[in-house]
C-alpha cells in the first residue's frame, strides 16, 4: 500500500540516518541482484558481486503458495427443483471471481495508479525501488516501492497468517506480515520474483483483485462492488471502478459506508482517474465525465448468520443446528474452535436436507396455535420431521423465532437462541418429558420377548410390589423392594384388556402389567438401540456428584432413568428430533438412523467435502417393527391418536403423550416415508416471584385456550404436506406370533387360601379378581372354585374370578348304597345332615331301617348340599 505522505515521526539522529543509508544501500544492491535474477538468472548467479549480495538472502524464503483464500460458507435448500440460499457465514466476505467477471476499468485503474510498469517488470520495479531508497533517506515510508505483485505477496502473507487457528500464532504472523522494515520489503521482493516466474501477469492481477481488503470484512473486488454499489464487478462504471480501487489504499479512511469518507474517497478516485488518463487507459472525455460524477454509494450489506434464514424461511433454529452439527463433526478438525474456524473461512457450499414446503406448512400451524408468549405460562412448541431410512431432517419448526444477538434478545423476549428440537450440544434446551409416547418402547420389548398384541393384561391402577419388576442388570435381579402405587389417567377402561387396546387408549396399568412380565434392563436397552437418550445430562447425586441419582444401564448421564414409571410415563427429558428418529424405525422395518441436516458439501474447488453422515443400524427386527406399526396404526384408527389420520389416505402410525397435570403434550408418528415428533408445553417454570425459586413451577396447559391440543394441529399439518410430496405405503403385515391368541388351562386352586390361589394364578399369567362368596363344602374362606372353572382353556392373561367358600355346605358321604338304612342315617348324621327321609323303592310300605338295604341316595354321594336340606334314602323294602 502506498503511504499517505504525512510525516508521523520525529527527525532522525545522525546515527539513525547512517543506519538508514546503509540499509538503503544494502536494499539497493540486493534489489538489483533480485531484479537481475528475475530477468537474467544465469548472469546474476555468475557475477562475484552478485554472489556476495545474494548471501544476504540465503535465509529468505524463495517460494510462496497463494493457496485457498478465505471465503464464505453458504447454506442452501432445494425448492421446486431450484436452489435457494438460506444463510452465509464468513470471517471475510469474499466472492472469488474469474478474470472475465471483472470490469476492464477496474484492472486499468489498479495498474495505472499502483504499478504503471506492471506488465514490463519481473515483480520488482527498479525505478520505484530507487525512488523508495531516496524516500527512506529523507525519512519517508519505503512502501512506495511495492509493485502490484509485491502487494499481492503481502496480502497472501496476511491471509496465511489469518488462516492460523491458534490466536497467538495468528497475531504474531499477522504482525510479521505487516512490519514496515527493510527485511520485510526484501522478503516481498524475493517472493514477488518467484510469483512472477510461476504465474502470468493477468493471473497475478486477478489474484490481487480477489484478495484485497476493501474495509470491514469485505474482501475482493466482487464483494466490494456488491457491497458498496449493489452490482457485480463486471458492471461497474469507470467512476465506480476508480472509487472502489481508491478504497484499497486506506480502507478505514476511504470505505464508502461511512459518510465522512466520501470526500476523501472522491479525492483519491479523481487522482486514480488522472493516472488512467496519463497512461492512456481512458480518454479525456471519459475522464471529464467520470470526474464530474459524484460518488454515490448504494450500500447493500451481505448479512451473515442465521437471522437471514429466520427472516426468509423461519429456519433460524435449523440453520443454527447445521452450524453446530459441523462444530461437533471431527471431519472438520480436532477441536470445536478449529471446525468453526474452517467453516467460516472454507468457502463450503452446503446443501441442507430441509424441505421448504414442509417447513412452511409446519410454521403456519405452529404460529396459528402456539403464541410466542402467553401470560401465566412459559409456553413453547417444537416439531421435527425426519426421512425414514435416511435420517435426513426435513423440517424443524418452533413457536419462537431465532436470534443469537444478545442485545436484541434482551429487548425482544419473543425470540430465542435455544433450539427446543435438539440435544443440548446442538443448541437445544434440556429436552422435555415425553409422557406416553414412551409406551411403544415397552411394546417393542413385549414383542421382542415373543408376546402378542392380543395378549390380555390387567389395565387397572393398583399397588404392586417393586420386586415384581425383573431387572437382570441390578442387584438381586429385581428393581427394588416394597409397595408402589400408580394410577391411570384413562379411567373409562378397566379390568383385563388386550395389549393393543392398552396402547391405543394409553392405559398405564396395562403397560405396568407388561413390564412385570419383561426385564427392565432389556426394555431400556431396546430404547437405547432405538437411539433414545436424554437431551442433556441427568441431574447428579448430592452424595456422589460423579454418578446419576437414578439407575441407568451404564451410568452415562445421557442414559434413560431405569425406573418402572418410565416404562409408561416417559419421565426423562428427550428432544423431539430423537423421538422422531426412533419412530422412524417403527415405520422403516426396524432401521434407525441418526438425524443429519446436510445433504452434501462442496468446497470452493468444486470437489466434495467429507462430513459425518447419518449412521443407520438395525435396532429391532422387521417382524417386531411390523408389530409395533400395526398397533400404532390401530391407535390412529381406533384410539387416542385419531387426529393423526392422513387427509390423503396415506397410512399413519402415531402415539400421543401427556405428562402429569398436562404440562407437556406430544404427538409422535410416521408414514413409511416421514416421521414427525411434535411437542407443545412448558419451556421452563413460571415464577410467581422470580426472586424465589420455590414459587417457580411448570403449569398445566389445560387452562390456556387450546394450547393442550396444539400438537394435534401441528403434527397433521406437517405430515399431510409430507404425504402430498412423498406419499406412503401400507405398513408390513405383522407376524403371526404378534397376533396369535394364546390359550392355557386354568389351574385348580380349590381349597387354597385366596393368597395362595392368587399367587398361583398370577404366576401363570392370569389376572385375578375377587368373585365374592359361594355356597361350598370347602372350609369357610378358602377358595371354593374359579370362574372360568379349573381345567378350562382360556386366553392367556384372562381375568380369573376367585369364589370363596361360605362353609355352609357338606358333601353327601360316599358308600351309602348297600348299607342298611340305619347305617346310612348314622353316616349322614355324622356328616351334619339333620333331615334324612327314608322311602321304599316300591312306593308303598313302611321301610325297616335295621333290615332294609339302601338302594339309592338323593342328592347322590359326593354331592354338596346344605346340612339343613333333605337327604332321601330309597330302600329295598321287605326283601
Amino acid at each position: 500500500m502506498h503511504s499517505t505522505g504525512v510525516r508521523t515521526t520525529k527527525p532522525r539522529s545522525l546515527g539513525g540516518v547512517l543506519a538508514s543509508l546503509l540499509g538503503a544501500i544494502a536494499m539497493s544492491v540486493v534489489a538489483g541482484v533480485l531484479l537481475t535474477a528475475a530477468i537474467t538468472p544465469v548472469v546474476a548467479l555468475t557475477g562475484a558481486g552478485a554472489t556476495s549480495a545474494i548471501k544476504i538472502f540465503e535465509n529468505l524464503p524463495d517460494h510462496l503458495n497463494p493457496g485457498e483464500l478465505a471465503q464464505p460458507s453458504t447454506l442452501y435448500a432445494k425448492k421446486g427443483g431450484k436452489t435457494v440460499q438460506l444463510a452465509t457465514f464468513y470471517d471475510q466476505d469474499r466472492r472469488t471471481v474469474p478474470w472475465d467477471a471483472i470490469s476492464q476499468y477496474v484492472k486499468d485503474a489498479v495498474v495505472a495508479e499502483e504499478d504503471p510498469r506492471f506488465y514490463s517488470h519481473g515483480g520488482v520495479d527498479i525505478i520505484s525501488t530507487g525512488r523508495a531508497i531516496l524516500q527512506n533517506l529523507t525519512n519517508k515510508n519505503i512502501s512506495g516501492a511495492s509493485t502490484v505483485t509485491m502487494q499481492y505477496v503481502r496480502n497472501v502473507l496476511i491471509q496465511e497468517s489469518q488462516a492460523i487457528v491458534d490466536e497467538k500464532k495468528r497475531k504474531a504472523a499477522y504482525n510479521d506480515a505487516m512490519k514496515q522494515t527493510t527485511d520485510r520489503k526484501l522478503k516481498e521482493m524475493k517472493l514477488a520474483i518467484s510469483i512472477e516466474k510461476k504465474y502470468s501477469k493477468d493471473e497475478i492481477l486477478l489474484g490481487y483483485l480477489n484478495i484485497a481488503l476493501f474495509g470491514r470484512q469485505v474482501y475482493g473486488i466482487e464483494s466490494a462492488a456488491q457491497y458498496f454499489y449493489g452490482k457485480s464487478a463486471k458492471d461497474v462504471t469507470l467512476a465506480e471502478a476508480a472509487s472502489l480501487v481508491a478504497i484499497v489504499n486506506n480502507p478505514s479512511q476511504l470505505q464508502l459506508d461511512l459518510p465522512e469518507n466520501v470526500a476523501r474517497n472522491t479525492e483519491r478516485r479523481n487522482k486514480i482517474l488522472g493516472s488512467m488518463l496519463r497512461h492512456g487507459k481512458i480518454t479525456q472525455a471519459q475522464y471529464d465525465e467520470a470526474k464530474a460524477t459524484p460518488v454515490t454509494p448504494k450500500i447493500k450489506p451481505r448479512r451473515p448468520g442465521c437471522s437471514v434464514a429466520e427472516g426468509n424461511y423461519g429456519l433460524g433454529h435449523f440453520c443454527d443446528y447445521v452450524q453446530r452439527y459441523i462444530r461437533t463433526d471431527a471431519s472438520f478438525g480436532a477441536t470445536a474452535e478449529e471446525r468453526m474456524f474452517k467453516f467460516r473461512r472454507g468457502g463450503y457450499q452446503i446443501m441442507t436436507t430441509i424441505d421448504l414446503d414442509m417447513q412452511a406448512a409446519g410454521l403456519r400451524a405452529m404460529h396459528d396455535t402456539v403464541p410466542q408468549r402467553i401470560d401465566g405460562i412459559d409456553a413453547g412448541g417444537a416439531s421435527s420431521s425426519v426421512q425414514v431410512d435416511t435420517g435426513k431432517v426435513l423440517a424443524m419448526v418452533q413457536s419462537r423465532p431465532f436470534s443469537d444477538d444478545g442485545d436484541f434478545l434482551k429487548k425482544n423476549p419473543n425470540y430465542t437462541s435455544i433450539n427446543w428440537n435438539t440435544d443440548f450440544e446442538y443448541g437445544g434446551s434440556g429436552g422435555f418429558q415425553v409422557g406416553s409416547t414412551f409406551k411403544p418402547i415397552t411394546l417393542t420389548q413385549w414383542l421382542k420377548s415373543g408376546n402378542s398384541v392380543r395378549d390380555l393384561v390387567n389395565v387397572n391402577g393398583r399397588t404392586v410390589q417393586q420386586q415384581s419388576f425383573r431387572a437382570s442388570c441390578m442387584t438381586d435381579g429385581v428393581y427394588s423392594y416394597g409397595p408402589w402405587t400408580f394410577s391411570n389417567d384413562n379411567l373409562g377402561i378397566r379390568g383385563t384388556q388386550s395389549v393393543r387396546t392398552t396402547i391405543a387408549n394409553s392405559i398405564n396399568g396395562g403397560v405396568v402389567s407388561m413390564a412385570q412380565k419383561l426385564d427392565l434392563c432389556e426394555i431400556f436397552q431396546t430404547a437405547k438401540d432405538l437411539g433414545i437418550h436424554r437431551a442433556s445430562d441427568l441431574p447428579k447425586s448430592e452424595e456422589d456428584p460423579t454418578k446419576p441419582f437414578v439407575p441407568t444401564l451404564t451410568g452415562d448421564f445421557r442414559d434413560l432413568s431405569m425406573v418402572p414409571s418410565n416404562t409408561f410415563a416417559g419421565v426423562d427429558e428427550i428432544a423431539p428430533i430423537t423421538m422422531a428418529s426412533a419412530y422412524a424405525a417403527f415405520a422403516g422395518g426396524g432401521k434407525v438412523c441418526t438425524p443429519v441436516p446436510i445433504e452434501s458439501i462442496t468446497g470452493p474447488d468444486g470437489k466434495p467435502v467429507e462430513f459425518t453422515r447419518s449412521k443407520c443400524s438395525s435396532a429391532i427386527s422387521p417382524e417386531v417393527a411390523a408389530g409395533v406399526a400395526y398397533t400404532l396404526q390401530y391407535t390412529v384408527t381406533n384410539g387416542l391418536a385419531s387426529h393423526a389420520a392422513s387427509s390423503t389416505g396415506v397410512p399413519h402410525l402415531a402415539k400421543t403423550g401427556t405428562t402429569d397435570d398436562v404440562v407437556d403434550n406430544w404427538t409422535v408418528g410416521a408414514s413409511t416415508k416421514v416421521a414427525t415428533a411434535t411437542w407443545v408445553g412448558n419451556v421452563g417454570p413460571t415464577c410467581v416471584d422470580p426472586r424465589d425459586a420455590k414459587t417457580c413451577e411448570r403449569v398445566s396447559t389445560r387452562f390456556f385456550g387450546n394450547l393442550m391440543y396444539a400438537d394435534q394441529t401441528i403434527w397433521p399439518a406437517l405430515m399431510n404436506e409430507a404425504d402430498r410430496k412423498y406419499g406412503g405405503d401400507a405398513f408390513p403385515e405383522p407376524s403371526e406370533s404378534a397376533l396369535r391368541v394364546t390359550t392355557q388351562q386354568v389351574p385348580d386352586v380349590t381349597g387354597k387360601s385366596v393368597e395362595q390361589a392368587t399367587s398361583a394364578l398370577t404366576a401363570a399369567g392370569f389376572t385375578v379378581v375377587d368373585g365374592g362368596t359361594t355356597d361350598s363344602a370347602v372350609a369357610k374362606g378358602m377358595v371354593a372354585k374359579t370362574d372360568p372353572a379349573a381345567g378350562s382353556a382360556v386366553q392367556a392373561g384372562s381375568t380369573i374370578s376367585l369364589l370363596r367358600s361360605s362353609g355352609n355346605l357338606a358333601k353327601v358321604p360316599d358308600g351309602l348304597t348297600g348299607r342298611t338304612g340305619a347305617d346310612a342315617q348314622s353316616a349322614l348324621a355324622g356328616a351334619g345332615f339333620t333331615k334324612v327321609v327314608l322311602q321304599c323303592d316300591t312306593g308303598s310300605g313302611k321301610p325297616d331301617p335295621g333290615k332294609d338295604i339302601v338302594k339309592s341316595v338323593s342328592p347322590g354321594s359326593g354331592k354338596e348340599a346344605k346340612q339343613s336340606s333333605q337327604i332321601t334314602l330309597t330302600l329295598s323294602c321287605g326283601r
